[in-house]
């Protein structure tokens, strides 16, 4: 996994509601679980911007609905400091669906998407209308 330019805080934990912002036909997913985590027994696993998550659907499409999906979070409202100095934070919690190789099932994302989900996943910046 590619490491990222800036350190984003990872404030989303199991449980937390997620915009799902692309065409894949889920509207609204929770987080069941954070792929890649080691932590300590009884700590609830943390996500942030850049991570990959397995969500369960919890709106949108009769079919998806109650299913389990990976997804990826491009952004997030907790604000995060890049190494320039600067700091930045989303109007939202959202995420794409992905596959298991960190391709987007959806063939459009509505909203900007962050720069530190691009560094680690390519493909989620070719279908978005912007990168920040």
């Amino acid at each position: 996994m590619k490491a990222l330019r800036a350190k984003p805080v990872k404030v989303l934990g199991v449980g937390s509601y997620l915009k799902c912002d692309d065409n894949s036909g889920a509207r609204e997913l929770m987080i069941i679980g954070v792929v890649r985590y080691k932590g300590v027994r009884s700590r609830v696993p943390k996500a942030g911007v850049g991570d990959m998550v397995i969500c369960s659907v919890k709106k949108g499409d009769p079919k998806m609905v109650g299913t389990k999906v990976k997804a990826v979070i491009v952004r997030q409202k907790k604000e995060y400091r890049r190494y320039a100095g600067y700091r930045i934070s989303f109007e939202d919690n959202a995420a794409v669906v992905v596959n298991d190789d960190g391709v987007p099932i959806g063939t459009e994302i509505k909203g900007v998407v962050a720069r530190e989900a691009v560094e680690r996943y390519p493909k989620i910046a070719a279908i978005s209308q912007g990168v920040v």
